[in-house]
């Protein structure tokens, strides 16, 4: 039986500060008995992407109806009458999709940089519609000349899955304001050359990679996080079972570990009713895993191709499900033609990694990971030399019960992910030290009458703390908790599901910025609650 819930999660999914938009509720709140078919449009919780006031500039970067795995192709001009310096550029989706489709995954490239990745809300029968927004004002550079644009969200359309996705994106540029500077943005925004070769400007002073990461594609690492070890009887087997961990090495040595996000689809867990109005954390947000590859500028100014590469640590030998494009963003020392320097310390843990599996009823695995990383190297820059210093830790732990024919699946899994960079020269030392936690608690159960009940919580969660000289300058914590309980009946036709589900999420981000707290929560499709502390 699980692997008919394996599979319909198999079949479904194939941004920065960043929000999700939706109308108003409406007035009234009744709430019907089951899911009908129409309901709110999708939501979240997410503060809004604030906006200058005063003069603006819009661009249509791209309009299409996606019916197949054909990429939008156009091009892209800068917008006229907003000058080439910018104090906020930001990016709108606009969408809508009715009848029947599955969630799909979703990017947009501008000049071959990769500036949003998507998934998309699972329809209504009578349709719905949604829009997100993010902040790309770090993408500047690319912005500022002409480019090649493509998008593509996969997808399959015939007499069953009948839903068109239909979408619409711009970019909106607010002029830096006179005598208020724009946020400190990157020179140059590079891609990897074929290869996977990156050339740096030999003038480069700081160096930071993003990789976009999801586990994805219609495969087990859709859903990496319930693999078990080859020895246990499950659906999506791995050797070293569940643990993943993104890689970042440059020519061979290790420069860069993270934890990947346990996103959750809007088809996840095999029960699209608790998604419909509010998705899971990330799910049309796709943050990037951020290197900090400084330390190896260095290494990377001597003006020639340098290999980097991106790997994830657990998949099996062969098996794909991964996407992991990388952008490279560059601030360059504007008083010196080449600024140079070394690699002090490369040093890595261990790979920790026990996965046990303990026969019985119910069937366990238990996991238990971790890894461990210090890099630090320095630039000799036109204002002396600045050293930087990154440590970064990574643990996860879970433990997986499912029963024999898998009609209950449950997972509990917390992954950590702990960096401290500190930059040390021209001035007291500034240290940022980030301590990240995604968390994800929950079971399916089908029982005997058919009926396929899913309750989880998903948690997103992150602290960080500024300091200069020892002191503290700034902080944030962000705590984004979305939990569902929702059932229909396996089986049969759409309209005999009988689905009921409830979903709230609760978005706090406070800290010496200000304050955010919102909760949003949907009963059988209507919303009937949104509420805001601060």
């Amino acid at each position: 039986m699980k692997r008919r819930i394996v599979m319909s999660m198999l079949v479904g999914a194939t941004l920065l500060a960043s929000t999700l938009l939706g109308a108003a509720p409406a007035q009234s709140a009744d709430v019907p008995a089951e899911f009908g078919t129409d309901w709110h449009d999708p939501v979240t919780a997410a503060p809004p992407v604030e906006k200058p006031s005063g003069k603006s500039c819009r661009v249509t970067l791209a309009e299409a109806r996606f019916r197949d795995f054909t990429p939008y192709k156009g091009t892209y001009s800068p917008p006229e009458g907003c000058g080439d310096r910018w104090g906020k550029v930001v990016l709108r989706l606009d969408g809508k999709v009715k009848g029947r489709q599955f969630d799909r995954l979703g990017y947009l490239h501008v000049g071959g940089v990769e500036i949003l990745r998507t998934s998309t809300p699972e329809p209504s029968p009578d349709g719905i519609g949604w829009s997100v927004e993010k902040d790309v004002t770090r993408y500047s550079d690319t912005f500022r000349g002409s480019q090649d644009v493509e998008m593509l969200i996969g997808n399959v359309v015939d007499d069953t899955y009948t839903g068109v996705i239909d979408v619409k994106v711009t970019l909106t540029f607010y002029p830096a304001r006179t005598g208020k500077p724009a946020t400190a943005i990157p020179d140059q925004v590079l891609t990897l050359s074929d290869g996977n070769t990156l050339t740096t400007p030999r003038n480069s002073e700081r160096i930071l990679a993003e990789v976009y990461a999801t586990g994805s594609g219609g495969g087990c690492e859709e859903f990496w996080y319930l693999a078990v070890p080859d020895s246990a009887p499950y659906s999506c087997q791995a050797d070293g079972g569940p643990y993943r961990e993104v890689q970042i090495r440059v020519d061979g040595q290790l420069a860069g570990i993270a934890a990947p996000f346990p996103h959750v689809w809007t088809g996840g867990w095999s029960n699209p009713f608790l998604w419909y109005v509010v998705p899971g954390p990330r799910a049309f947000d796709v943050k990037p895993i951020e290197y900090d590859l400084t330390p190896f500028a260095g290494l990377l100014n001597d003006g020639r191709p340098h290999q980097v590469q991106v790997s994830v640590v657990g998949v099996p030998e062969g098996q794909s499900g991964w996407s992991a494009p990388v952008n490279v963003l560059v601030w360059q020392d504007a008083g010196r033609a080449h600024v140079s320097g070394k690699l002090t310390v490369d040093r890595a843990g261990d790979l920790a990694n026990s996965s046990t599996y303990t026969a019985g009823s119910p069937q366990r695995v238990d996991t238990e990971a971790g890894h461990r990383l210090t890099v630090a190297g320095y630039v000799d820059t036109s204002h002396g030399r600045v050293t930087t210093t990154l440590g970064r830790t990574l643990a996860s732990t879970s433990v997986h019960r499912w029963t024999d024919g898998e009609n209950t699946d449950g997972l509990d899994a917390t992954w950590s992910d702990d960096q401290t960079v500190t930059v040390d020269g021209r001035g007291p030392a500034r240290t940022t030290h980030t301590h990240r936690t995604h968390t994800m608690n929950g079971a399916t159960t089908i029982g005997d009458d058919a009926r396929l009940r899913t309750v989880l919580t998903l948690g997103d969660r992150a602290a960080v703390v500024e300091t200069r000289g020892g002191r503290r300058t700034g902080w944030s914590r962000l705590d984004d908790t979305v939990t569902g309980d929702a059932t229909y009946t396996t089986d049969v036709p759409r309209d005999q599901r009988h689905a009921v589900g409830t979903t709230s999420e609760r978005y706090r981000l406070y800290g010496s910025a200000g304050c955010h707290d919102r909760t949003l929560t949907s009963v059988q499709g209507v919303l009937t609650e949104e509420r805001d502390r601060c």
